[in-house]
C-alpha cells in the first residue's frame, strides 16, 4: 500500500532518524527553521542522505518535493514518500503528488500512478489539470494512445476534474502520432459537443490526423469552420492541408489553398514551396513548377537541396533528362543524392553509356564520389537490356573502388538473370551472395521463384519458397501469387488452393491478380460453379473484379452457351464503373453470333460505338462468322466489303471464314476469286486456309 505504510528498509530509517539536539527558545526554532532549509539547500547537491538524516527534525511537504526530485530509484522515492506520510499531521499537497507521479511514470509503473490519482481524491487534494496532461504525455512517450484517452473520460467520471482545451488538445496529439486518427476526431467532436472551445491547435492537430489517413476533404472542412469557433488558420494549419493535398496529387486544389494562403497574410515557407512544386512535378506539370519557383525567388526565398532534387526528379520522370542536366549544372552544391537522379533518368530512357558518363563528366568534378545507389542503378540499367556480363563486371568494378556491393545489388543481378531464364547463373550468383555473407531478401527469393513458376519447374520453386521460410525471408503477396500461378499452370489445382489457404492463414491478404488466377484456372477446367465461389469469397474479402475477372467470366459463360448470364455480368461491370474494352465486347457479340442473335450483336456493336470504344477486325470477324452461320453470306460478303473503307485490313480469320461459307454452299468459283483477291493485297494462307479447300473439293467429288 501507498498509503501512510511504515513499511521502510533499515538504511533509509536510520538515515532518517531525527537529531537528538532540543531546541529551548522561539527565536532558536525560527533561526533552526531557516537553518534547516539552508541545509536542504545545500544537501540536495550531493545528495547525501545520511548527512540529511543528522540534521532533520521533521520532513515537510516541501522537503519530500525536493527530496521526491533527486535521482533515487523508482522504490526508494515511494517509501520517502511512505515514511514521510507516517509524520503526526504531515498533510500531502498537490505538488508533492505531481513529482512522485511524474518519476513513476517515467519507469513505467502506470499501475501505481492509478493508484496515486485515487489516493489523491481520497486525501482531498483539489486535481489541476496539468497533471493530468503530465501523465498522458509519459502514456504518449510509451506509445499507448488508448490509456491517455481513457484517462481523459476519467478526468470528468473518477476525478471530477473538467477536462480543457490543453487537456483534450494533448489527447489529439497523442492519437494522431500514435496512428489512431479517425478516434482523435471523435475525441474533437466530444470536445465541441462539451463546449470546450477548441484552439489554432485542436484544428491543426485534427487536420493532420484526417490527412494522414487521406480524409483530406473532412480537414479542408475543419479549416472552413475555424472562424465560427474564434480561430484563425496560420501557417501551420495552411502547410499541412497543402502537403496532403500535393501528395494524393489533387495539386489545383493545392494551389488555391496556396494562394489563400497568402491572401490571409500567411507567409509560405521554403518547406511550404517544395510541397506544391513537388505535386506539381508528379502531374508532370514541369513548367508550372518551374514559375513557382521564379515567384518563391521573388519572395526571397533560395530554393534548398529538396527543391532542386524535386525539380530534377520531375524532369527525369518526363524524359527531360537533358534540362535536368542543365539545371543540375546550375545547382550551387550539388549532391550524390541529384546525381544519382539524373543517372537514374538516362537509365530510364535506354541511355546507360550517358548515364555512365555524368559520374566523370560532372560527378568526380564536383566533389561526389559514386555511391552504392549510383552503381545499383546502372547495373539496373545494364540487367533491364539484357547486358548480363557487363552488369558483372561493373560489380567487380565497384568492389576494386572500395565498394562493396549489397543485398540490393545482388538482387538486381539475379533479376535480370532470372528474366532472362539464366537460372543456373543465378544460383551461382545467389552462392557468391552467401559468401560474402549476404543473405537473399524477399524480392530475390520472389525472382528466382517466379522465373521457376514461369519454365513449370514448380518442385524447385517449392524447396526455393520452403529455403526462404528456413532463413526467416516472409513471403509476400508475389511470392504466393506466383506459386498459385505456376501450381494452375500445370493444372494442380489442389496444391494451389492448400497455398491460397496457406496464404491467408499467414496474414497475407489475397490480391485480385490471386483471385483472378485460381477463377482463370478453374475456367479453363470448365468449372464455372467453383470459379463463381472464388467470385463470392473475393467479393467478401473486400476485393473489387476488374476487367480481366469479368472477361474470364464473360467468355466462359457465352462458350457455354449462356450469354444471358454473360449479358447480365456486363452490365453489371459497366454500372459498377469497371470500364469494359473491346476485348470485353467482342467475348460479348462473340457469344451472341454463336448462338443465332446476330441482330442482337449488330444492336451491340452501336452501343459498344457510344461507349467510346473502336470495333476491331476481332469484332468483325465475329459478326462476318454470325451472318455466315446464319447463311446469309451476302451480308457477310457487303460487311468485309465495308471494311476496308473503316480503314480496318482482313486477317486470315476474315478470309478463311468466308472461304469456308463459300464452299458449304459450293460457291467455288467466288472462294477462288476471293483467294486470288486475298493474295494480292498481301494475304498469306495458313494451313487452315488449304485444308478448308482441298477437303471441299475432295467432298464434291466424291458426291459426283
Amino acid at each position: 500500500m501507498l498509503k501512510r505504510s511504515n513499511l521502510l528498509p533499515t538504511h533509509i530509517l536510520k538515515t532518517l532518524k531525527p537529531p537528538l539536539k532540543t531546541l529551548h527558545s522561539s527565536h532558536t526554532n525560527r533561526n533552526n527553521c531557516s537553518q534547516s532549509d539552508t541545509d536542504w539547500t545545500q544537501l540536495l547537491k550531493p545528495f547525501d542522505i545520511e548527512h540529511l538524516s543528522k540534521t532533520l527534525n521533521r520532513i515537510t511537504p516541501i522537503q519530500l518535493q525536493k527530496l521526491l526530485k533527486l535521482p533515487l530509484d523508482l522504490s526508494t522515492s515511494l517509501q520517502l514518500f511512505n515514511w514521510a506520510n507516517t509524520q503526526k499531521s504531515f498533510c500531502n499537497t498537490f505538488d508533492v503528488y505531481y513529482t512522485l507521479i511524474d518519476k513513476v511514470c517515467s519507469f513505467g509503473e502506470f499501475k501505481t500512478v492509478d493508484k496515486l490519482l485515487l489516493q489523491m481524491k481520497d486525501e482531498g487534494i483539489v486535481f489541476q489539470e496539468s497533471v493530468f496532461v503530465m501523465i498522458m504525455r509519459h502514456y504518449q512517450r510509451a506509445g499507448l494512445p488508448g490509456q491517455a484517452t481513457r484517462l481523459l473520460l476519467e478526468m470528468r467520471s473518477v476525478y471530477l476534474c473538467e477536462p480543457g482545451c490543453k487537456s483534450y488538445n494533448t489527447v489529439l496529439d497523442v492519437l494522431v502520432e500514435g496512428g489512431c486518427s479517425k478516434v482523435a476526431r471523435n475525441v474533437f467532436d466530444e470536445m465541441l459537443q462539451r463546449g470546450v472551445a477548441p484552439d489554432v491547435f485542436s484544428f491543426s492537430i485534427v487536420m493532420k490526423g484526417l490527412c494522414n489517413v487521406n480524409e483530406v476533404d473532412a480537414a479542408c472542412g475543419l479549416l472552413r469552420g475555424m472562424t465560427k469557433y474564434g480561430c484563425v488558420p496560420n501557417a501551420v494549419v495552411y502547410q499541412t492541408l497543402l502537403h496532403a493535398l500535393c501528395k494524393f496529387d489533387r495539386v489545383d486544389e493545392g494551389l488555391k489553398l496556396f494562394e489563400e494562403m497568402i491572401l490571409m497574410g500567411c507567409m509560405p515557407d521554403v518547406e511550404t514551396f517544395n510541397d506544391v512544386i513537388h505535386g506539381l512535378c508528379r502531374a508532370k506539370r514541369i513548367h508550372e513548377a518551374a514559375k513557382l519557383v521564379d515567384r518563391m525567388l521573388l519572395r526571397g526565398f533560395n530554393p534548398n537541396d529538396l527543391t532542386y532534387g524535386v525539380f530534377i526528379h520531375g524532369l527525369c520522370r518526363t524524359g527531360q533528362v537533358e534540362e535536368a542536366k542543365a539545371l543540375l549544372s546550375k545547382v550551387p552544391e550539388p549532391n550524390s543524392f541529384m546525381f544519382n537522379m539524373l543517372i537514374n533518368g538516362f537509365i530510364s530512357k535506354g541511355q546507360f553509356d550517358e548515364g555512365k558518363a555524368v559520374i566523370s563528366d560532372s560527378m568526380f568534378k564536383n566533389g561526389c564520389q559514386p555511391d552504392i545507389h549510383t552503381y545499383n542503378t546502372l547495373i539496373r540499367g545494364l540487367c533491364k537490356t539484357g547486358r548480363l556480363v557487363s552488369a558483372r563486371e561493373l560489380i567487380n568494378e565497384m568492389t576494386l573502388k572500395g565498394c562493396e556491393p549489397n543485398t540490393v545489388t545482388y538482387t538486381i543481378l539475379i533479376d535480370g538473370h532470372c528474366k532472362e531464364q539464366r537460372l543456373e547463373e543465378a544460383g551461382e550468383i545467389m552462392r557468391e551472395m552467401s559468401k560474402n555473407g549476404l543473405r537473399l531478401n524477399t524480392v530475390g527469393y520472389n525472382s528466382i521463384i517466379h522465373a521457376l513458376c514461369k519454365v513449370r519447374n514448380i518442385p524447385e520453386a517449392l524447396n526455393m519458397f520452403h529455403d526462404m521460410r528456413v532463413e526467416g525471408c516472409k513471403p509476400d503477396i508475389y511470392t504466393f501469387n506466383s506459386l498459385i500461378f505456376g501450381l494452375c499452370d500445370v493444372d494442380e489445382m489442389e496444391t494451389a488452393l492448400k497455398m491460397f489457404q496457406d496464404m491467408v492463414l499467414e496474414g497475407v491478404v489475397p490480391d485480385t491478380i490471386t483471385y483472378n488466377t485460381l477463377i482463370h484456372a478453374f475456367l479453363k477446367r470448365g468449372a464455372i460453379h467453383e470459379a463463381f465461389k472464388l467470385v463470392n469469397d473475393m467479393l467478401f474479402r473486400g476485393c473489387a473484379l476488374d476487367e480481366i475477372t469479368y472477361n474470364g467470366l464473360i467468355k466462359a459463360l457465352c462458350r457455354d452457351g449462356a450469354v444471358e448470364k454473360a449479358w447480365g455480368l456486363f452490365e453489371e461491370m459497366v454500372e459498377k464503373g469497371v470500364n469494359p474494352s473491346t476485348v470485353s465486347c467482342n467475348l460479348l457479340i462473340n457469344g451472341l453470333c454463336k448462338t443465332g442473335k446476330v441482330q442482337r450483336a449488330f444492336d451491340f456493336l452501336k452501343d459498344m460505338v457510344h461507349l467510346g470504344m473502336v470495333p476491331d477486325i476481332v469484332t468483325y470477324n465475329s459478326l462476318i462468322n454470325g451472318l455466315c452461320k446464319m447463311g446469309n453470306v451476302q451480308e457477310a460478303v457487303n460487311l468485309f466489303e465495308n471494311l476496308r473503307f473503316k480503314g480496318m485490313n482482313p486477317d486470315v480469320v476474315t478470309y478463311n471464314t468466308l472461304i469456308s461459307s463459300y464452299c458449304k454452299e459450293s460457291m467455288f468459283d467466288d472462294a477462288y476469286l476471293l483467294l486470288n483477291r486475298g493474295v494480292a493485297k498481301g494475304f498469306v494462307p495458313n494451313d487452315v486456309t488449304w485444308y478448308i479447300l482441298v477437303s471441299s473439293v475432295v467432298k464434291e467429288v466424291d458426291d459426283l
